[in-house]
C-alpha cells in the first residue's frame, strides 16, 4: 500500500492534504472504470477527473496496474461486510444474502465487476488479485457461517465447504450480474429456502 495512506494516526496539516488527494484519485479512478473499463482507463483521464497532475498518481503508484491493485484491495477491505451470527442458519442465510444483493445491484460495483472480471481473463496479475482481495475473503465469511452451522448441528459435519460456497454465492451473482434479473425480497426467501435445503446434501458422494 501508499506509505501516505497507512499512518496509525489521523493526518492534520499538509498529511491531510495528501489524504484528501488520494481520496480523490480513488473516487475518480472507479468512476472511470466504471464508465470506461479496464482497457480504456487512463492515468491522463483519472487525474483530470481528480482535479489533481499526473504526477500526483505517480508519486503514490508507480504504474496503473500497481495502483488499481491497492485500491482494489483497500475498497475490498473497506466493503467487507460484518458476518452473521443469528444463531440459526436459515437467518444467517438470509442476511448474507440481503448484503451480497446490496452489493451486486449496485450500479457502480456492477459496472467495475464486469470490467474487471472481463479484463481478468486475459490479465493473470489482475486475476489474482480479483482471487485473493474479492473472492477470497467472502468466500471465508460463507465458510464462517457453514462451521457455525456444523457446529449447531443444523447442517452435516462432512459438508463440502468449497461446494456450499459455490452454492451461496453463484446463484444471486448470476441472476444479478449475467441475467439482469429480479432479486426482491420474495425472491431472496425462496432462495433461502433452497439453499438451505441444498446445502444439508452438499456431502462428498
Amino acid at each position: 500500500m501508499a506509505k501516505e495512506t497507512t499512518a496509525a494516526r489521523p493526518a492534520t496539516g499538509g498529511a491531510a492534504l495528501r489524504q484528501h488527494v488520494t481520496d480523490a484519485i480513488t473516487e475518480a479512478t472507479f468512476a472511470e472504470l466504471a464508465e470506461s473499463g479496464y482497457a480504456r482507463l487512463s492515468m491522463e483521464a483519472i487525474a483530470r477527473r481528480a482535479g489533481v497532475g499526473k504526477a500526483a498518481l505517480y508519486r503514490r503508484w508507480p504504474s496503473r496496474e500497481e495502483m488499481l491493485t491497492e485500491l482494489i484491495r483497500q475498497a475490498v477491505r473497506d466493503t467487507l461486510p460484518p458476518i452473521p451470527n443469528t444463531g440459526a442458519l436459515r437467518t444467517d442465510l438470509r442476511r448474507l444474502l440481503d448484503t451480497l444483493r446490496g452489493q451486486l445491484t449496485n450500479a457502480t460495483v456492477r459496472n467495475i465487476g464486469a470490467a474487471l472480471f472481463a479484463e481478468a481473463h486475459h490479465n493473470e496479475a489482475l486475476a489474482e488479485v480479483l482471487h485473493t482481495a474479492v473472492a477470497a475473503p467472502r468466500r471465508e465469511n460463507v465458510r464462517t457461517v457453514l462451521r457455525a452451522a456444523i457446529d449447531r448441528g443444523e447442517l452435516p459435519a462432512d459438508l463440502d465447504l468449497e461446494l456450499a460456497s459455490d452454492l451461496l454465492i453463484a446463484p444471486l451473482g448470476f441472476r444479478v450480474l449475467v441475467l439482469s434479473g429480479d432479486s426482491d425480497d420474495a425472491y431472496l426467501e425462496t432462495l433461502t429456502t433452497a439453499l438451505e435445503a441444498a446445502l444439508k446434501v452438499a456431502v462428498p458422494r
